[in-house]
């Protein structure tokens, strides 16, 4: 964005407007140049810091492996960005409010959680209520709590300052999961349970009416049978993005949480989440250790994924692949054999 002014009080205006907004020269990947407008590469985050300088706890052998695989997955992720900026394809601007409303702010522990549906997002933020001793065991509270409006204070509700201080200073933390596995989890919660009909009829009586042939009248007054490949069009046909933002439980994870303008300090895999969260809990509460909770189920649905997409035609699963490419991408995820895009 180039912005042309004349004079000192245009000048004047232009600096106000700046200063008021939302827009964060902080430990992302730089800021704006006076000279040029440009965005500046320079990293200036904690993560810069030499592994002889960290905690002595990150220097314990029980955690010796999990911090070479951090390392890693960072250094995947810089270059993942990297490549993307060079073709044009990732973002080179500065972050805005808007950017900021999944990260969760523990200011007790110094942590910033920036939390995606599908992926274990429930039992993190009951272990942060659990930090803030709002009871004694993650499992303690019901999920409608954890997700209770008012329950957590997210960073774009700061000040600039205030922001920019916790982006440089606090934990900050991520957990993904691959792309699709992480969809069809969504799709089974929100358009295959009973009691989802808040979904149902917010977004099943659309999908139904705009994708289906000959759809029934009940159909159209509830919602409540969407198949995944009437949901694959919903996502994949530009109406879709013209009528707004994804929702949360199938955006994208990089629309959600910016890795490649925030530094995140932890990069949690769903994939490894109880080996993960471990070492993530040691680093933010040594003296007050919580327990992740442990799941009865199994963490991945890569069975389920594949006999979901038999249902959808090579052209869509390309279409679709197209919509959550960068993920893939970012987070090092492999395209799934199942995959038969043509």
């Amino acid at each position: 964005m180039r912005w042309r002014g004349r004079g000192r009080g245009q000048a004047a205006r232009l600096a106000a407007l700046c200063l008021g907004s939302f827009l964060l020269a902080m430990f992302l990947h730089g800021g704006l140049s006076p000279a040029s407008d440009q965005l500046n590469e320079t990293e200036i985050g904690p993560d810069n810091t030499d592994l002889a300088s960290e905690p002595p706890l990150l220097s314990t052998p029980a955690f010796s492996d999990v911090r070479r695989e951090q390392r890693a997955r960072r250094e995947l992720l810089d270059e993942a960005c990297a490549s993307h900026r060079r073709r044009g394809e990732g973002p080179r601007r500065l972050l805005t409010a808007s950017d900021l409303r999944h990260l969760v702010v523990d200011d007790r522990h110094g942590l910033l959680y920036c939390y995606v549906p599908k992926v274990a997002c429930t039992n993190w933020k009951r272990v942060l209520l659990v930090l803030a001793g709002q009871a004694a065991r993650p499992l303690d509270i019901p999920a409608g709590r954890a997700h209770a409006v008012g329950a957590f204070r997210t960073l774009d509700s700061f000040a600039p300052a205030e922001i920019n201080r916790r982006l440089r200073t606090y934990l900050k933390f991520l957990f993904v999961r691959e792309p699709f596995e992480r969809l069809v989890s969504a799709y089974r919660n929100k358009f295959t349970r009973a009691y989802n009909t808040a979904f149902h009829r917010r977004y099943g009586t659309r999908i139904i009416r705009r994708h289906r042939r000959r759809p029934s009248a009940r159909a159209l007054r509830h919602g409540a049978d969407v198949t995944f490949a009437e949901f694959v069009w919903y996502l994949t046909d530009p109406r879709t993005r013209r009528d707004g933002p994804f929702n949360e439980h199938w955006d994208t994870i990089h629309s959600l949480c910016h890795p490649c303008l925030i530094r995140y300090d932890v990069l949690g895999r769903y994939e490894t989440l109880e080996r993960d969260a471990r070492y993530l809990l040691s680093l933010a509460s040594p003296q007050h250790p919580v327990t992740f909770p442990r799941s009865s189920r199994s963490v991945t649905t890569t069975g389920l994924a594949a006999a979901y997409f038999r249902n959808v035609s090579p052209f869509y699963q390309r279409k679709l692949f197209q919509l959550y490419r960068l993920d893939f991408a970012l987070f090092n995820y492999s395209v799934p054999a199942y995959l038969n895009m043509g």
